[in-house]
């Protein structure tokens, strides 16, 4: 089965940052894709269905805590793992990103390492 990320980050460097963390897992055969706004997230998730999505909360057109309750709450996809990204470490964005339906929540800057470990569990690859 083909493996799929997805990336959203309205800011190009931290796209890239993520995808650059990763980039090993391509040899595993995962393809990656990346979105800069919510609603181009929505519609790549409802076409491609990736396995795991890296998604920002702060961003624009719709921010990553609607596009999490679309995709858990409405469109009912709990095979997507969603793990939202923010620069705040609050105990309420935490609470809603919970409350959304987010799988896990990491805090910029976050530790590359974690992420990739991260992503090789939500893939079972090793």
């Amino acid at each position: 089965m083909e493996q799929k990320i997805l990336i959203v980050d309205d800011e190009a460097h931290i796209r890239m940052l993520i995808e650059q963390t990763l980039e090993e897992l391509e040899d595993e055969g995962v393809n990656f894709f990346t979105a800069d706004n919510g609603e181009q997230a929505l519609q790549i998730i409802q076409e491609e269905s990736p396995q795991l999505v890296f998604l920002d909360v702060m961003m624009p057109k719709m921010n990553g805590m609607e596009v999490c309750r679309r995709v858990k709450k409405e469109l009912a996809l709990n095979d997507v793992f969603i793990i939202l990204l923010t620069a705040k470490g609050q105990e309420l964005d935490r609470q809603r990103g919970q409350e959304v339906g987010a799988d896990l929540y990491m805090t910029k800057p976050f530790d590359p390492e974690a992420l990739l470990r991260k992503a090789k569990d939500v893939l079972s690859l090793d």
